[in-house]
């Protein structure tokens, strides 16, 4: 029963690896490509990651029934090292699909301004701990 116990757990390490990489590639393609004046390889992963979580929990949910494994190391492994927010994106859909409009509206915004706070509040703290600064 230890070994199923870590296969889970595995797996997800495994696909966001995996993700992790797709991302810092396709990522840095683009931008190469796109240059430096807008961030449209994060962009373009964004989009893709949302793309791609959306077609594959619709299907793997319906007519294509696929193993829980497959399901986890890609949907949580491999789409969560490609990008968090394909489950941003997905989440806020469940609730406003469900009539939870005000709380998509609100898991929308939350997560934007407090992370966008967030990250000031970090580059802050550099800045008072080590006097650096973006």
């Amino acid at each position: 029963m230890a070994d199923l116990d870590l296969l889970k757990p595995s797996l997800i390490f495994i696909g966001a690896g995996t993700g992790g990489l797709l991302r810092y590639w396709l990522g840095a393609a683009v931008q190469n490509w796109w240059g430096p004046t807008f961030p449209m390889g994060t962009l373009l992963v964004n989009i893709s990651g949302c793309l791609a979580i959306g077609f594959l929990a619709a299907v793997w949910n319906g007519p294509v029934l696929v193993r829980e494994e497959i399901r986890i190391a890609v949907l949580v492994g491999v789409l969560g090292g490609y990008t968090t927010f394909s489950s941003f994106g997905r989440e806020t859909l469940v609730l406003a699909m469900g009539g939870e409009w005000f709380r998509a509206a609100v898991y929308v915004l939350a997560s934007v301004l407090i992370s966008l706070l967030a990250v000031w509040v970090g580059m802050v703290a550099a800045t008072k701990v080590y006097g650096v600064g973006a």
